[in-house]
């Protein structure tokens, strides 16, 4: 089915893995068109509890395709190949906030876990922080890329990098396109841990096992919800709609599992997320 990804299961772990290995995984609108289809179709899949993203070979993504900036700059508009014209609906409504072209991935209602295996520049860095956790290689370079191209902060990474790592850490990033390794990252807030190359995508498949092991796969749908949406508003509003949502959910069947296997003393058996 795709041409410029890899897309597996392994419940309860669905890996997208950007696969154009030759070029570093550059990235094409048909991997971002086909990125987007695996991660809708891991969404509806009931056994799937968490998403992984990742590269092929020795790199994560090396930014967009330098062949499709080069067309661009003689006037060509980028496009993508006719046969690869996917159904991109989402499996629910998405909010006009993030309803953009990778910030959809804060909408997902399945974590999703970027697993930089290697080398991250251009606009996967915004893709990567559209992730909900990042895992990073500690020797792996990251660089914005942009202003070294003559471009400006693309995809909204002017909004995502500074609420991680602060403005000062972010215009440096930003301004500089410095390279900054796996460990700086993670010592900056980019990414949540860096680790060897070799151990960063089984951490990261292990992560979402542990979750499906321990917690509840609709608590986490609406806290992700509840954490992108109370990002941007005030402190009141949020503590009443968190008030809402606890209340509503004491009369839900997790709450009760959640209690019983605490007090039964057992692995709790929650229901999955998806419509199969």
């Amino acid at each position: 089915m795709y041409k410029e990804i890899l897309y597996t299961v392994d419940d309860p772990v669905a890996v997208i893995t950007l696969n154009r290995p030759e070029v570093l995984n550059a990235f094409t609108l048909t991997m971002a068109a086909e990125m987007r289809h695996a991660v809708y179709r891991a969404e509806r899949d009931p056994s799937v509890v968490g998403i992984v993203i990742t590269g092929a070979g020795r790199a994560f993504c090396a930014g967009a395709d330098m062949n499709m900036l080069r067309g661009i700059t003689a006037g060509d508009a980028p496009t993508r190949e006719p046969d690869q014209d996917l159904d991109l609906t989402p499996p629910h409504p998405v909010p006009a906030d993030l309803d953009g072209e990778y910030t959809y991935l804060l909408a997902v209602t399945k974590p999703v876990i970027a697993a930089i295996n290697g080398p991250i520049a251009g606009m996967a860095v915004p893709i990567a922080l559209c992730c909900d956790l990042r895992f990073m290689a500690d020797d792996a370079p990251l660089l914005t890329a942009f202003s070294q191209r003559g471009l400006i902060g693309e995809w909204g990474v002017a909004w995502l990098l500074p609420r991680l790592v602060g403005t000062a850490r972010a215009l440096d990033l930003l301004l500089s396109s410095r390279r900054v390794s796996g460990r700086e990252a993670e010592a900056m807030g980019v990414v949540n841990r860096s680790l060897p190359k070799e151990e960063v995508l089984p951490h990261s498949i292990a992560y979402v096992r542990a979750l499906a092991e321990t917690v509840s796969p609709a608590s986490m749908a609406v806290i992700k919800s509840q954490v992108y949406q109370d990002l941007v508003g005030p402190l009141g509003p949020a503590e009443k709609d968190a008030r809402r949502r606890m209340v509503n959910s004491f009369s839900g069947e997790d709450f009760k599992e959640g209690v019983a296997s605490f007090l039964d003393k057992r692995p709790p058996r929650f229901a999955r997320l998806g419509d199969g």
